[in-house]
């Protein structure tokens, strides 16, 4: 009961330090979020950075920065009511330019330059002009549309119906062969066929069931079982306990198998499977031993050998140990996955975060922290951090309910 009143402290207090600091920054384009920092040299990216800078906004931070804000105003209205006027007042401007942005051709880009005009950086950060197929979807549609079905369910806005069916339009697209998973080349036909059939935009899609269900839109549901059975299914390998991220393939992303396990239990009920619940932890467990390999988690490693195939540990990984951790702990009540909330939890918090400011290293490897960007450029706005720590509250509040609420 000790560590679950720690944890829950240490997860409140690094959430509202991080929303206030993001909160102060000055916008881009007059109301975007702001995280454009080195994490290593905490200088603010400038025009001389390139793609990494002021003069480039992307679709896909702005997304789930919407989700953090609205998911994050809903628990401080309790616990910090003055943070939550701030995060509402943020979040109906995101909203606002969101919502316009998508409703222009029906999609969300990955990178838009100046003039808000989608683009992306290749290989060689040469920046070309996006293509706009009307019937490819990307992770930055899917992370918008979380944004925006949060949002609209929050503030009562009638775009709800639209944000429904615009996440309607993410799921089908990834059953009927219509998503592209690399936002970094032409969104074509042509890239849509040479991509592996890996998991990642299942487990991304899934993490919108438990939201949904929550915000009360139980008619939305019916992919989150279909998911679920896809994914253990076709990439779980039952002799490593790990998630393959394409069938037959060697290569297994930890992190995107922990984040699975996570997502799947924040929409399950006390109904689930108890066969099912048992592999979720399993997939966890396995996981997190395979992929700890020094000051985090690797990016990526063999299933045959066990070995990291990288040399990067993203800090994304960490507090997504601790969701699913929590999470697992709360249904099964075993000593693995405490073991495994408890040894992330300090892993993440000795080695990763700063503290002041309150963000944390984006990339370590073995020497210490790195200039490696796992995705974007822009510092988590609250969302793999953030909403991880959020669920892992709810959880230890569960575990040990208690009226709880932060001074200041």
């Amino acid at each position: 009961m000790e560590f679950f009143e720690e944890a829950r402290t240490t997860y409140a207090a690094a959430n509202a330090g991080t929303l206030y600091w993001m909160l102060q920054r000055p916008t881009l384009g007059g109301g975007f979020l702001n995280t454009k920092q080195n994490s290593m040299t905490l200088t603010d990216y400038g025009a001389e950075d390139g793609v990494r800078g002021p003069g480039y906004t992307y679709g896909w931070i702005q997304g789930r920065g919407l989700e953090s804000l609205v998911t994050h105003t809903e628990f401080f209205e309790r616990e910090l009511p003055p943070l939550a006027e701030k995060l509402d007042a943020a979040g109906r401007r995101l909203y606002d330019l969101l919502a316009g942005l998508q409703k222009s051709d029906g999609h969300v880009y990955f990178c838009y330059d100046r003039d808000m005009l989608p683009v992306y950086a290749d290989a060689a950060n040469v920046v070309h002009k996006q293509e706009k197929p009307a019937l490819i979807y990307t992770y930055s549609d899917a992370f918008v549309a979380k944004g925006l079905v949060a949002a609209a369910s929050r503030y009562g806005l009638p775009g709800v119906t639209d944000h429904l069916a615009y996440l309607g339009e993410v799921v089908a697209s990834i059953e009927n062969g219509r998503f592209q998973m690399d936002e970094r080349r032409p969104l074509s036909l042509e890239s849509l066929a040479r991509q592996p059939d890996d998991f990642g935009p299942r487990m991304i899609l899934l993490g919108a069931a438990g939201p949904l269900k929550r915000l009360g839109h139980t008619a939305h549901l019916a992919f989150a079982d279909r998911f679920i059975a896809h994914v253990v299914d076709r990439h779980f390998d039952a002799g490593t306990g790990l998630l393959r991220n394409v069938p037959g393939e060697d290569a297994c992303n930890v992190g995107h198998g922990i984040e699975f396990v996570g997502f799947a239990l924040d929409y399950l009920d006390d109904n689930a499977d108890p066969a099912l619940i048992e592999t979720l932890e399993r997939i966890l467990v396995s996981s997190f031993k395979t992929g700890f390999v020094g000051p985090g988690i690797t990016l990526t490693v063999s299933i045959a050998s066990g070995k990291p195939q990288s040399p990067y540990c993203p800090w994304w990984s960490l507090p997504e140990t601790i969701r699913s951790a929590a999470l697992c702990h709360e249904r099964t009540g075993s000593a693995e996955s405490l073991k495994v909330w408890k040894a992330a939890h300090a892993t993440f918090f000795e080695r990763y975060w700063r503290g002041t400011p309150p963000i944390a290293y984006q990339t370590m490897t073995k020497d210490g922290p790195v200039d490696f960007v796992p995705a974007t450029p822009d510092l988590d706005p609250g969302y793999h951090t953030g909403l991880s720590l959020l669920a892992a509250i709810r959880a230890a509040d569960r575990l040990r309910p208690q009226t709880h609420a932060i001074s200041g």
